[in-house]
Parts: structure tokens; C-alpha cells; sequence
């Protein structure tokens, strides 16, 4: 079972509408809401987040995102209730975004401390240009190549003629057919790159349908990871 989120909000309706967000975007992922005072009204609860604490455990851990500071006191107490708290994160990273790259993360089948980490690096993802990413493979600010450079690569372009474009659920689903390959990915549209193991990254780039993008890989998987994101696009990124 994948690693299990808790959303931890002063807003019932905030927590809520983050745990709808997220069923769409990886419906395999446990994702339970702890917003609002048990009496109604804004505020967080023990007694609530630790039970959604529970509810979210799936053997695999759990991943906690707050939205403000108080919330963070009665996320981390949950934590610390456990009978291992070793298995439970509050993860330092913007509500929203950093539960969208968790939850794409752990739908992929990642483990806590990758699921932590996607969560924490969510506000990254893009560089300025595609030349920007070329040069950070090669190396050649050290004038050197990097060993990156002697692995397969692999490049691609494609045009999407999905209705959604690279939006919220079709971005995780491309950073989704890549889980288990050793290939870097990356996207390319309107000028800028992206990630393509990073939902918001790629969210990032704006690419709507009928836009061009392109696509390279290197690593030992490379050829496999543009056939896998070629299937995804020709299937318009239906799952």
C-alpha cells in the first residue's frame, strides 16, 4: 500500500476540498482530511488529526501537511503520540502544492522519506530555458562532461491533443508511467523545461492542447521512459 497523507487545516471545507483535489490526482493514495475544531469552526484538534493519523496508516507511513504555524504544533504532537512516531512525517512544505507532489509521489510507489521529499522540494521543478538544462547535464561549466553525458539519450517531440493539456491529473499521470525507470526526463514547452517526475513543474509550463512539447531523456532507461510518456499521450492521457 502506498505511503498514507494527512492534510492538517484550521478550515474543514480547506482540508476537505485538498483531499478532493488529491483523489483525482493519485486514487490509489489514503488521504484524510483533519480541518477545523471537532465543535465546528476554524482551528485544529488533536483528537481529530490523531484519528485521521490513524485512518491515513497503511503500514507504510504517513506523510502530514499544515497549513499555519498552530496547525504544524498539533501535527507534529500527533506524531509524537505514536507508539513509533519513526513512522509519521510532518513534512515543511506549502499545503497544496507540497501535498500534490507528495501524492504523486507516493501513488508512484515511493517511500516515506522520497514522499517527504517530493513534498518539501514542491515549490522547484522548472529551470529558465531549455539550454539551462542541457547545460546543467553536460557539465560544461567545469568544461568537462558529465557521466551523465556517456549514458543513452533519447529526444522527442510531441503534440497534445488531450482536452485537459498538461494539467493537474495529466501531470501526475506522466510523472506516474515514469516510476522504476533510470532515466532524467525532461519537458519542454513555450520556451521553459520542467521535470517530468515533477506535477507542478510540469503544471508549471502552461502547455494546452494543440501545444508542441519536447521531450528528452538520458540514463540507461532513456528509450523507455519516451516510449512510456509516447503510450500515455496517445492514449490522451487517460490512465
Amino acid at each position: 500500500m502506498p505511503v498514507g497523507l494527512v492534510i492538517v487545516s484550521h478550515s474543514d471545507a480547506l482540508a476537505r476540498g485538498v483531499v478532493e483535489l488529491l483523489g483525482q490526482l493519485a486514487p490509489d493514495v489514503r488521504v484524510e482530511p483533519a480541518g477545523g475544531m471537532s465543535a465546528g469552526g476554524l482551528g485544529t484538534d488533536f483528537e481529530a488529526t490523531s484519528a485521521a493519523l490513524a485512518d491515513a496508516e497503511t503500514g507504510a507511513g504517513v506523510v502530514l501537511l499544515y497549513d499555519l504555524g498552530s496547525a504544524r504544533m498539533t501535527a507534529e504532537l500527533a506524531v509524537e503520540s505514536l507508539p513509533d512516531p519513526d513512522t509519521a512525517v510532518v513534512a515543511e512544505a506549502p499545503l497544496v502544492e507540497g501535498a500534490v507532489a507528495a501524492a504523486a509521489s507516493a501513488q508512484g510507489g515511493d517511500g516515506l522519506k522520497t514522499v517527504v521529499d517530493a513534498a518539501e522540494r514542491a515549490v522547484g521543478g522548472t529551470v529558465d530555458s531549455p539550454e539551462q538544462a542541457t547545460t546543467a547535464a553536460e557539465g560544461t561549466d567545469s568544461g568537462t562532461q558529465s557521466s551523465v553525458t556517456t549514458s543513452p539519450r533519447a529526444k522527442q517531440d510531441l503534440v497534445l491533443r488531450n482536452e485537459a493539456g498538461l494539467h493537474a491529473r495529466p501531470a501526475a499521470l506522466l510523472a506516474r508511467v515514469l516510476t522504476g525507470l533510470d532515466a532524467e526526463v525532461t519537458v519542454t514547452a513555450g520556451g521553459n523545461s520542467a521535470d517530468a517526475r515533477s506535477v507542478l513543474g510540469v503544471m508549471g509550463l502552461g502547455a494546452r492542447k494543440g501545444d508542441r512539447i519536447g521531450l528528452q531523456a538520458t540514463g540507461p532507461d532513456a528509450e523507455s521512459a519516451l516510449r512510456r510518456v509516447t503510450e500515455l499521450a496517445d492514449r490522451d492521457f487517460e490512465g
